[in-house]
């Protein structure tokens, strides 16, 4: 597969999964209101047990090549939440026996990311 059709395969998987995404959210302030981030919680769990159950299957099953990779991995688990990818890449470091890097990877991603959300509403809240 060339990049550019990989390219391809990623975008139009990345559609789906954001539709998906946005479909839940709807539902859950539907269904639950908007005092707590139910449809978020809710896709990120339901995104890593998909990325588990995804990538197991292709452990079991064997590789399905390069292009569904993209489009179920990337593409729809992508556009439906990064969390999942954050996930995974947690779980390979744990079980590849790098646990303090797996700790230190979880811990950095969750308070500096949050911390750049915070900087980055400071710096646009003191635009004139």
């Amino acid at each position: 597969m060339d990049s550019l059709s990989g390219f391809a395969v990623v975008f139009v998987g990345a559609g789906i999964g954001g539709m998906l995404r946005h479909g839940i959210n709807l539902l859950s302030l539907r269904l639950l209101g908007p005092n707590f981030p139910y449809g978020t919680l809710a896709i990120n769990i339901t995104g890593s047990l998909a990325m588990g159950l995804v990538i197991g299957l292709f452990a079991a099953k064997g590789d399905p090549g390069q292009t569904w990779r993209f489009f179920v991995a990337t593409g729809i688990l992508g556009g439906y939440t990064t969390f999942s990818a954050f996930s995974l890449d947690a779980v390979v470091l744990y079980e590849r026996g790098a646990v303090g890097l797996s700790a230190l990877y979880v811990l950095a991603s969750v308070i500096v990311s949050i911390g750049a959300l915070f900087a980055g509403l400071m710096m646009m809240r003191s635009l004139p």
